[in-house]
């Protein structure tokens, strides 16, 4: 018995019609790519030009809260959005629908100018789940230097670090190349993380007093580093005493670390935000003549319920998970140790409320509005 053609079977579409549906869904995602195209170009002007610097810490950071994107998708437009500035022939293919954003997001990972006309030959002959084969295959840059040589770098490696007549910390040092590029990697990711690596003149941020400089950024990123590890692999303990800043203040109000650097009331008011504390009483002299037991500010069960209730910052679209717990009004002004009046934020985010002018009004049901340094509000979504 002969069997019915598709064009016969009711509820199904004849084969020319099913070509040109196929045809109408390739056309229209090209035309997705070309949209795509002019939204990374968009994207890394605005992010060249800071416009993300109103009170969060990256382009990414910004575009998860203003476009809805996750964290990861608004990471990776950032990355090809950067990429593709270096990278001509991908950014045309994408423009003319050639090839797609994924073929492009892949292989914008190992692309140079030396290798770009060679895997943009490849894009257009493979899919784009080849194009991550490719990727993850593809051989590093570069030659492995002489092993002695290596031996030679390894054992030199060395580290130095002191305190000078400011009270600044001085890092000197040098690592073997491995060493390095570990560190350099690090650094670049969380440099990425808190700002822009090539800053370019504009208007000052709301939440900044100055744009940092590139070797100010570098700082900062190391602090983030050394957070991190705290926060991990270093030092299992709990966030409150992984810490121990020793900070002594006067009758005048006046702070100092323990080393004797001077800091500013904010900043104090900062630390001790989240932080164990310890009285320590002195002779007309300034000698310590007795020292009180140490109380935590936040209570363990009190820690855990705001761990629960938080989780991550909780400044709009910031979502790190590196935080730190702040009195929304410091205990040194009355607040109480209540989860009412407590609030998980990132270190940036803590900074721009001490020491930055932000703003935090809390409402009933632990709705909580942030406020810029003009008095701006900050949208929990645009």
């Amino acid at each position: 018995m002969a069997l019915p053609l598709l064009a016969n079977v009711p509820g199904l579409a004849a084969p020319d019609e099913l070509e040109r549906l196929g045809d109408e869904i390739a056309a229209l995602s090209a035309k997705v790519d070309v949209s795509l195209a002019r939204l990374l170009r968009l994207i890394r002007e605005f992010d060249d030009r800071r416009g993300w610097r109103n009170g969060f810490r990256s382009c990414a950071d910004w575009l998860a809260w203003r476009v809805g994107l996750d964290q990861s998708a608004a990471r990776e437009r950032v990355r090809v959005a950067r990429a593709l500035a270096g990278l001509p022939r991908f950014a045309e293919a994408l423009e003319r629908g050639e090839l797609s954003y994924a073929k492009v997001r892949a292989l914008t990972r190992v692309a140079t100018r030396e290798t770009e006309a060679r895997l943009l030959a490849l894009g257009r002959t493979v899919t784009a789940a080849q194009a991550e084969r490719i990727v993850r295959g593809w051989p590093p840059n570069g030659r492995e230097a002489d092993r002695a040589e290596s031996r030679r770098r390894h054992a030199a490696r060395a580290l130095h670090v002191y305190t000078d007549e400011r009270g600044m910390v001085v890092i000197q040092g040098r690592l073997d190349p491995e060493g390095g590029a570990i560190l350099l990697q690090a650094l670049t990711a969380a440099q990425d993380a808190l700002h822009r690596r090539k800053p370019r003149r504009g208007p000052l941020s709301l939440i900044s007093p100055a744009e940092p400089n590139p070797v100010q950024q570098r700082a900062d990123a190391l602090v983030m580093m050394a957070e991190s590890a705290l926060h991990h692999e270093v030092d299992p303990g709990t966030p409150a005493e992984r810490y121990h800043v020793i900070i002594q203040v006067d009758a005048s109000g006046e702070s100092t670390l323990g080393d004797g650097t001077h800091v500013s009331a904010e900043t104090s008011e900062r630390l001790s935000c989240d932080a164990s504390r310890t009285w320590i009483r002195y002779d007309e002299h300034g000698v310590p003549v007795e020292m009180g037991r140490k109380t935590r500010t936040i209570p363990p069960a009190l820690r855990r319920a705001l761990l629960h209730r938080d989780q991550v910052c909780r400044f709009p679209g910031c979502e790190r998970r590196f935080v730190q717990a702040h009195h929304i009004r410091h205990w040194a002004h009355g607040g109480p140790t209540v989860l009412s009046n407590l609030v998980l934020l990132c270190r940036y985010h803590h900074r721009a409320v001490h020491e930055e002018g932000c703003q935090i009004t809390p409402h009933e049901n632990g709705v909580l509005t942030f406020h810029r340094p003009d008095g701006q509000a900050v949208l929990e979504a645009p």
